[in-house]
């Protein structure tokens, strides 16, 4: 059974720091690419940042490049976002995804075949 079990969300002051954490089991990590979205209220979900199994390559959205960085830790099967500089902008529900192929298309979600349930992040002002 495919788990992804999202942490670290929580509340905290603009300028401030949260690191995301995703737990994955059911599936050989190490071999899938992961992702990582985002919803806001009112909002379709958008790509935030990728990393590719294979070689370690990382995308980012333009909104957190600079400020965001995602790694992995195939020993614990787990993927991590380090958020810094923290916006308002950035509040959104936060999900963890995982992808067996990926071309081009790491910005869209229709490219991961699991998903995790979400973590809330809220940035106050």
């Amino acid at each position: 059974q495919v788990q992804l079990v999202e942490s670290g969300g929580g509340l905290v002051q603009a300028g401030g720091s949260l690191r995301l954490s995703c737990a994955a089991s059911g599936f050989t990590f190490r071999t899938y690419n992961m992702g990582w979205f985002r919803q806001a209220p009112g909002k379709e979900r958008e790509f935030v940042s990728t990393i590719r199994w294979s070689v370690g390559s990382t995308y980012y959205a333009d909104s957190v490049k600079g400020r965001f960085t995602i790694d992995r830790d195939n020993a614990q099967n787990t993927v991590y976002l380090q958020m810094n500089s923290l916006k308002p902008e950035d509040t959104a529900v936060y999900y963890c995804a995982a992808a067996r192929y990926l071309g081009g298309s790491y910005a869209y979600d229709r490219s991961y075949d699991y998903w995790g349930q979400g973590t809330q992040v809220t940035v106050s002002s």
